[in-house]
């Protein structure tokens, strides 16, 4: 399906003038934003190490009781630590080296304070109990918390989801995305005839003397906090190896018994996913820790190495084409999309979630690259544009930083046609490959900011992109090429833009192809066809405004 890029000049004016009010919205921030949201004292002198997280979940009156050992080393002075962990769960002891250690509470921040001296250098451990009946998401995964449903049995059938609320919701740790653990230990208790998925490998499985079993996953790889889960069910399992650029990678599915045959042949999307990705983006980044795909009471998320998923074992977006191109319709949106993330947010991680288009944009994005793997180059081409009608420009995509504050869900649906724009001025495909192939690469199981991506892109484009992300990134304006045509004179220029905005840009000059380069006062070139028609690339995400009227 071909759509039109061009855009009603007096449409984007009203939009425009919606939007910019937003843009101009400051929102009123509390201290416990700042403690969430920023890197505190108490949390910048020490370095995550290991967290083994030990817990007991009991479905008969929704509460957990645990524990998290946390191993670091001290890189700097101090003997206070900000341990999160958010009504109305409590802690119940900290000790260290078998030692009780005093703490006091302030909101949702436990701060402990050390009785023994914290040598630089040095690797200590602290363990925390806690216990309470967690915060039950109304709306998961789109409001954190635990989800406490049944099967078609009366089973239950439980989730944890957490990314936007913090994965103190329902486990005690050091709640910033700056710092996460080399590695994890997993272990849930829950009634003998239900399973748990975690992530990582299964170790083993314990059974206990009150009809419990806990279930022991480790976790091989950097993992965030919010990629932790949960999954308790009465689960059916099946299994394949794919084999993938770094050889053989075990892939587990885990759904309730009662969708076994639906899910074996959805899932056979899983390893689709897998080629069209390492192929764009490089090896899978957690063969360590395996691929797991495990059904959840809600639509789906990225959790590290054991992915959820609840689209109804169904094409689409719950059966919908997102992009309205058609394609949409040709892949199961939950599988490719949720499962992209384990390239961009798994193992490259946001620093603060103000650059969480880091993890969306470049996952949007997968989505039309899978369609191109799959269907060609102007299927996924169609499909990127077709998400457009999904925009709303109504603030930057950038959030505020320090303060836990993403920016616009705007970093889906623009931050993925940013990416494709961005494709189209680099203009060779192969380039292009080896850059994103490059990004994963370079940045491989870290954490970074919005800005060393938005450096390395420049860097590897040979092109200095700074005002390019200033315009898509930070502010809510749709460029606008305007042009018109006397003669055999072209006159062009970018309106509607951030001052120094300079991208270059491709048209069709009576079906001919062109390479210009507006700038924000108009510009002059001969054509060889007096009074032309003149097209934008629809590659681009701009708007067009004919002055001739035409």
């Amino acid at each position: 399906m071909k759509l039109s890029l061009r855009f009603c000049f007096f449409f984007s004016l009203v939009i425009i003038a919606i939007s910019s009010n937003a843009q101009n919205y400051v929102p009123v921030f509390t201290r416990q934003d700042t403690l969430r949201g920023s890197i505190t004292p108490e949390r910048k002198w020490w370095d995550l190490i290991y967290y083994h997280l030990n817990v007991a979940v009991n479905p008969a009156d929704s509460t957990i009781k645990g524990s998290n050992t946390i191993l670091y080393k001290v890189v700097d002075a101090g003997t206070r630590m900000q341990i999160d962990l958010q009504n109305p769960m409590n802690i119940i002891s900290a000790r260290q080296n078998s030692r009780d250690l005093t703490f006091k509470r302030e909101g949702n921040v436990y701060w402990i304070e050390l009785a023994e001296k914290q040598e630089k250098g040095s690797l200590n451990s602290v363990v925390i109990t806690y216990e309470g009946r967690p915060k039950v998401s109304t709306r998961p995964p789109w409001t954190g918390g635990i989800t406490w449903n049944k099967d078609s049995n009366g089973m239950p059938f439980i989730a944890t989801a957490n990314q936007g609320d913090g994965a103190s919701l329902w486990w005690p740790c050091k709640d910033h995305m700056y710092d996460e653990p080399d590695s994890m230990l997993i272990s849930i208790t829950a009634p003998e005839k239900l399973m748990d998925v975690s992530n990582g490998r299964l170790r083993s499985v314990v059974k206990n003397k009150n009809k419990t079993k806990t279930w022991n996953w480790f976790v091989g790889s950097p993992i965030n906090n919010y990629g932790v889960n949960i999954n308790i069910a009465d689960y059916a399992h099946f299994s394949e190896v794919f084999q993938g650029e770094a050889g053989p990678l075990d892939c587990d599915y885990y759904v309730l018994k009662e969708n076994l045959e639906k899910a074996k042949e959805q899932f056979k999307q899983a390893p689709m996913m897998l080629k069209a990705f390492e192929h764009w983006f490089g090896k899978y980044p957690f063969y360590k820790d395996s691929y797991k795909l495990v059904e959840a009471p809600y639509l789906g998320m990225e959790h590290q190495s054991s992915v959820t998923y609840g689209n109804g074992f169904q094409n689409g977006y719950r059966g919908n084409d997102l992009s309205i191109s058609g394609w949409g319709k040709k892949f199961d949106f939950i599988i490719i999309h949720e499962s992209g993330h384990e390239w961009f947010a798994n193992s490259i991680t946001y620093r603060d979630v103000a650059d969480m288009w880091v993890h969306e944009s470049f996952t949007n994005y997968s989505e039309c690259l899978y369609v191109e793997y799959y269907y060609g180059k102007e299927a996924g081409q169609d499909y990127v544009i077709g998400c457009r009608g999904n925009i709303r420009n109504d603030k930057p995509i950038t959030g505020i930083y320090d303060v836990n504050f993403e920016g616009s869900g705007d970093m889906y649906y623009k931050g993925g046609n940013m990416l494709h724009t961005l494709r189209q001025i680099v203009n060779d495909d192969e380039k292009w490959r080896g850059i994103l192939r490059g990004v994963n690469s370079e940045f491989y199981h870290q954490v970074v900011s919005g800005d060393q991506i938005e450096k390395f892109l420049s860097a590897k484009t040979g092109i200095n992109l700074q005002r390019f992300f200033d315009q898509y990134l930070r502010d809510v304006r749709i460029p606008v090429f305007e042009y018109y045509v006397k003669g055999e004179e072209l006159t062009f220029r970018w309106n509607n833009c951030v001052r120094g905005f300079d991208m270059p840009l491709k048209i069709y000059v009576s079906g001919k192809p062109l390479n210009i380069s507006p700038k924000g006062m108009f510009s002059t070139v001969k054509i060889e066809t007096a009074n032309a028609d003149i097209k934008v690339d629809p590659g681009y995400y701009v708007g067009v405004l004919n002055m001739t009227g035409k």
